[in-house]
């Protein structure tokens, strides 16, 4: 996310990024759900954060900051961001401050379906560790991939992996990369130009 929330900025070229947010909800702690159940996983409760990311907001607008757009790269901390959204909006709707969120960042329908269209299956792509995320990783830096360790998915509940990240490639990475960038940028300037009226 530091890498594309870079190129939405320059793209846009009226646009700070924020320091990315290292820690989101990733499950519980006792008994472990959803990414808690793999070692290495640390997880926030979604209240905290919530507030974290509801202090941030409040801070850019003490600093004068008139829009605030929040991009999210895992799928649990998407509803909180819209809820973050939501809630300074409203206390917020007599000022000039706007929270917007934009989550055309993290949905890959379009892209899944350009894989698709490359010959792979939603199988292989699947929808964790599989395909897109293992590919978009290679094409940020291929040292962060252990090539060795590469194997389809099977059970996720014991692997962590949904899909067949041995089809992931740079090319791959390069244009889910591209497509995430794009749809947020794209939605950015909507949400703009939606304001400017």
């Amino acid at each position: 996310v530091r890498h594309t929330a870079e190129q939405i900025a320059r793209r846009l070229r009226n646009a700070l990024v924020a320091p990315v947010l290292a820690y989101a909800p990733e499950g519980n702690l006792d008994p472990p759900t959803s990414h808690m159940r793999y070692p290495g996983t640390i997880t926030l409760p979604h209240e905290t954060f919530m507030k974290v990311t509801e202090y941030a907001a409040r801070s850019f607008k003490v600093n004068g900051f008139k829009d605030i757009v929040l991009i999210g790269d895992s799928g649990p901390n998407q509803k909180g961001l819209q809820s973050v959204a939501d809630m300074l909006n409203r206390e917020w709707a007599n000022t000039p401050v706007r929270v917007h969120f934009a989550p055309d960042y993290y949905n890959e329908n379009g892209f899944r379906a350009w894989l698709q269209l490359q010959g792979e299956t939603p199988e292989g792509i699947g929808t964790h560790a599989g395909i897109s995320d293992t590919s978009q990783l290679m094409a940020l830096n291929p040292g962060w991939i252990r090539n060795g360790k590469l194997a389809p998915g099977g059970d996720r509940s014991v692997t962590g992996v949904s899909g067949n990240p041995t089809r992931a490639s740079i090319a791959y990475g390069r244009k889910g990369l591209e497509s995430k960038i794009e749809a947020a940028v794209t939605q950015i300037q909507k949400l703009m130009a939606a304001r400017d009226r």
